[in-house]
């Protein structure tokens, strides 16, 4: 067994941080001449495009601790980020996912324009500063055209290692429609992280909508439950069978009913679905990755490795501080206790095994890397 303070996260590979686009106003200079005028003739400058998933002024949205100095908004400073994490737990590589409301915008052109923008001010501010720091492309799925252009613009800069979509949106995750983003994942060897969060086209919880932001906080894990259903059952692990899926802040203690009931009722309904061919826990073992923070559990040692026996697989498990918002204390984010082949997994090979982009960093930091055939 070990103990996890700093040391323990030395060259780790942290799967979750949290730069935040500051205001609109820093967008600007990533956007075309036609984008930059609708902003002031619409007024698009007085919108917080902010996603209320993490608002900023509950406390799990950032630890006292990781607050910036004069009240900034949390996550906006690279500095502070640097200061609270990178230079602390010395990771080898940092993987940051923009929670920006880019993606919420029903316009189609207007949120593809605003997410190239945002994809194009992480570059500058954040990755050309860092040489640790790799990025998630931010894309807006409801036209997924636009959305592969994207993937295929920000893709030539092999700092770019996955693609972020959101656990709710306007659709289940698995259709059809969304299949040529999944494609192109495959094809250039980036997994789909889907991270908690929601458009709000429809309400978040299946039974309509909530008052209070714990309701919402808490219905998340059910959102991924759903969407995690829907990429197995529609059929995608069958039809990109190299592709890896990378649910972020899904929490860990759902999974493991999850399993047990979708592999009892595949096998009782499975002639519905004849291109799921293998049963849902071993989709899951070869396909599916979590981030480990929040770990929604009262022993969470004990979790992490009652969940690993039980899916009978070490490589689920990708290590996150999900930077700023407060899911830990301290050092601990992992729990002390479990064994010194595991904590090595979690934080570095499973990892590597899941971004070839980072297996191959060491070709290159800065250049496009080659795709994987």
């Amino acid at each position: 067994m070990t103990g996890t303070g700093p040391a323990a996260f030395a060259g780790a590979i942290d799967c979750d941080l949290h730069p935040a686009v500051p205001g609109m106003q820093v967008l600007l200079p990533y956007l075309d001449d036609y984008w930059r005028e609708m902003v002031h003739v619409r007024a698009l400058d007085r919108l917080n495009l902010s996603l209320t998933s993490y608002p900023q002024n509950t406390p799990l949205a950032c630890r006292p601790d990781w607050q910036i100095e004069g009240g900034a908004k949390p996550g906006t400073s690279l500095q502070a980020m640097q200061r609270h994490v990178l230079d602390r737990f010395q990771p080898r590589f940092g993987i940051l996912n923009c929670l920006y409301g880019a993606q919420a915008l029903h316009s189609e052109d207007m949120a593809s324009a605003f997410c190239r923008a945002t994809n194009d001010w992480l570059r500058e501010h954040w990755l050309d500063k860092d040489s640790r720091l790799r990025a998630s492309i931010t894309v807006a799925s409801h036209n997924t055209e636009l959305a592969v252009d994207e993937i295929d613009r920000c893709a030539a800069d092999g700092r770019f290692v996955q693609i972020l979509m959101l656990v709710s949106g306007e659709t289940t995750l698995g259709r059809r429609q969304l299949w040529p983003i999944y494609e192109r994942a495959e094809r250039l060897g980036l997994p789909i992280g889907i991270h908690a969060g929601s458009t709000y086209r429809y309400a978040p919880t299946g039974v309509g909508w909530p008052s209070y932001y714990v309701e919402d906080y808490v219905a998340q894990s059910t959102a991924f439950e759903s969407q995690l259903q829907s990429l197995i059952a529609e059929g995608v692990f069958a039809k990109f069978p190299r592709l890896k899926v990378v649910f972020i802040e899904s929490g860990l203690t759902w999974l493991s009913g999850f399993i047990w009931r979708a592999d009892k009722t595949w096998k009782g309904v499975r002639a519905e679905v004849p291109w799921v061919t293998q049963a849902p826990s071993e989709l899951i073992r070869n396909h599916v990755r979590f981030t480990v923070q929040p770990i929604d559990a009262a022993d969470e040692a004990e979790a992490i490795l009652r969940l690993a026996d039980h899916i009978k697989s070490d490589e689920l498990f990708l290590f996150s501080t999900d930077y700023p918002h407060w899911q830990f204390d301290g050092d601990a984010a992992l729990p002390d206790g479990l064994p010194a082949g595991l904590v090595r997994k979690i934080t570095t090979d499973n990892a590597l095994a899941t971004y070839q982009r980072l297996a191959s960093a060491d070709q290159s930091t800065d250049n496009s890397l080659e795709p994987a055939r």
